[in-house]
């Protein structure tokens, strides 16, 4: 039987790999579908502290993994298909095929932004197509971007952007916004901001394959499409906790959130950090401290257990 069990190795699960190795619990990391999380899809990071200069995503997440490796965690490259949190120890089944035991579990599984799904948007991503204003606004500074959606996630993504560059064009494919009236006003409000609505964007362009330089708008209303002249593209229409699998087994909200007590769950033993519980802050350095929380939340029951 392990004594802890990671599922999932962005900035919450390495760094709670980190704490547990250090703690002597020999954590057993497994790393999932992408290994590093979304900061492994984000090319320049300024904000995570430590880097005065800034560092690319996947480097930060490369040095999140040796350091954790470097004090005794196992990390394994693995999906996990399959848990049963309903007796103790609890079971975590990797790849259909493979069984581990463990006394304590923490889910770092994070979310997944929505994306449109299109070719040219994929290769573009971290190189003028993002899902986080908060992220990457520093980026435009000064320059021209669209936002998609017409919830209160875009509105907020517009609003920030509009700190930053110098025009906003609020892109929704409805004749009516879903947001709040008061998120709405405010994106109304600010000559910074355009709004085009009856649109969608069907295209990502781009000259050299890595910038973009504008949008194959499309009118819904009558399949028109015509080129837009843009710097960057900003995805407005929400994440997806990565948390199916757990489905059944812990307490999640409406919108597949884990709920959480701090980082406990619903079930005693089971912890939980990062992405895939936090729908507000969604930050690497605030997902880290999250994994570091459920850390000493995890040693403390493996203490009661006689374990740690």
């Amino acid at each position: 039987m392990q004594k802890l069990i990671i599922i999932g190795s962005g900035p919450a699960g390495l760094t709670a790999a980190i704490y547990g190795a250090r703690a002597g619990l020999a954590p057993l990391v497994i790393e999932g579908p992408e290994p590093g999380g979304q900061l492994t899809t984000t090319s320049e990071v300024e904000n995570f502290p430590g880097f005065e200069h800034g560092i690319q995503g996947p480097e930060l997440m490369e040095i999140f993994r040796k350091q954790a490796q470097r004090f005794g965690a196992d990390t394994q490259y693995g999906l996990v298909t399959q848990v049963d949190f309903t007796g103790w120890p609890f079971k975590v089944w990797i790849d259909d095929e493979r069984l581990e035991e463990a006394a304590a579990v923490i889910l770092s599984t994070g979310a997944s932004a929505k994306y449109l799904g299109l070719e040219s948007e994929k290769k573009l991503i971290g190189h003028g197509v993002s899902a986080c204003a908060t992220c990457d606004a520093f980026f435009f500074k000064n320059k021209e971007v669209v936002v998609i959606g017409g919830g209160d996630s875009a509105m907020e993504e517009a609003s920030y952007l509009s700190r930053f560059c110098s025009k906003v064009t609020l892109v929704h494919r409805r004749s009516e916004f879903r947001a709040s009236k008061i998120m709405v006003q405010r994106v109304m409000d600010n000559p910074k901001i355009d709004v085009l609505l009856h649109h969608t964007v069907s295209e990502v362009l781009t000259e050299t394959g890595h910038e973009v330089v504008g949008v194959m708008l499309e009118d819904v209303r009558n399949g028109e499409r015509r080129r837009f002249k843009t710097d960057g593209m900003f995805l407005g229409i929400g994440h997806k906790p990565n948390t199916d699998v757990f489905a059944g087994q812990i307490e999640l909200d409406a919108e597949g959130y884990v709920v959480v007590n701090g980082t406990h769950t619903s079930v005693h033993g089971v912890f939980a950090a990062g992405d895939l519980a936090d729908k507000k802050y969604r930050q690497a350095i605030t997902a880290a401290g999250m994994g570091c929380a459920a850390l000493l939340d995890a040693e403390h029951f493996l203490a009661e257990k006689g374990l740690a």
